[in-house]
């Protein structure tokens, strides 16, 4: 970089880090990332979902949408990829998930991403499984799961009561085993989950029927880890984007040029990554650790 006998100034770090292609060191450091041992017990979940770099806006053109996958349980970010905009994320998608090893895990997606091509890439080419959400957008497959005989089937598992934010939350759930009749690639269980909310002490609940497809058979995804599977899918919200708002102050930063802000999305992708890795669940006092001993950041990178 032609730095030899000074530190660089701060104009200096921002030319380089908008003249870095940002897919290529999204796929390097997620490559790296993604060396994690999986344990031979459990399914690897992953979480794909996009998030708009708001504080990235210039002038006339739109800020930056940014794709990734993020593991369910650890909040390791696996890769991402840049689109031009949201209407773009769903061959992006494709794009980034052929591109991850992702053999055997199973990746849950929203209703944007429950499409014919993506299982297939899913389950072809990547040699994953899927949970997909679908929603109105998908009007032929939800009126076939709709017509399915509900009515008829028992309710197999039920979440404990979930309290916050001044609610609670009960979700139940039922599944119908549909090897035929969907006419969805791989498509093997129906989830109907009916979610009961309402503030807490308040008499009326609110009422949402959501529905789910899944690719493995009941003996592969029993009830409780499909639960499990489709609440954990909100982990990416929580676990990643949400510290690169609040901890990161992502929208307010200023690096708008050239690869600059996915290549910043990135770094803090991989700091948020590197102290999942290490055991920490609070990142905001990991980050206030590392700056009383920053010289424990090279060791955070070595033993990772």
């Amino acid at each position: 970089m032609g730095i030899r006998f000074r530190v660089p100034s701060e104009a200096t770090i921002r030319q380089v880090l908008g003249r870095v292609g940002g897919d290529g060191l999204d796929r390097i450091l997620g490559r790296h990332l993604a060396t994690a041992e999986r344990s031979d017990r459990e399914r690897v979940a992953v979480a794909v979902d996009g998030k708009t770099v708001r504080g990235a806006r210039a002038g006339g053109a739109p800020a930056p949408h940014l794709v990734s996958p993020v593991t369910h349980t650890d909040g390791v970010v696996l890769g991402q990829c840049r689109t031009a905009d949201r209407s773009n994320e769903i061959p992006t998608v494709r794009r980034l998930l052929r591109g991850l090893d992702l053999v055997g895990a199973v990746v849950t997606v929203d209703a944007m991403h429950t499409q014919k091509t993506t299982a297939r890439c899913l389950r072809e080419q990547c040699r994953a499984e899927y949970v997909m959400v679908v929603k109105a957008k998908q009007a032929g497959l939800l009126a076939r799961i709709r017509d399915l005989p509900w009515g008829q089937v028992p309710v197999v598992w039920s979440d404990p009561v979930k309290l916050g934010h001044g609610r609670e939350e009960v979700r139940s759930y039922k599944i119908v085993t549909v090897v035929r009749g969907l006419r969805f690639p791989y498509a093997q269980q129906a989830i109907e989950i009916t979610r009961r909310r309402r503030r807490i002490g308040a008499g009326r609940w609110s009422v949402e029927v959501v529905y789910v497809i899944c690719s493995l058979p009941r003996e592969q995804a029993p009830p409780r880890l499909l639960a499990s599977w489709i609440r954990g899918h909100r982990s990416i919200e929580s676990k990643v984007y949400w510290v690169r708002d609040v901890t990161f102050d992502e929208d307010r930063s200023t690096v708008r040029a050239g690869h600059g802000p996915q290549v910043m999305a990135t770094l803090r992708n991989v700091a948020i990554s590197l102290h999942r890795r290490a055991g920490q669940s609070n990142i905001a006092r990991a980050c206030r650790q590392l700056a009383v001993n920053p010289h424990h950041a090279a060791d955070l990178v070595l033993t990772s």
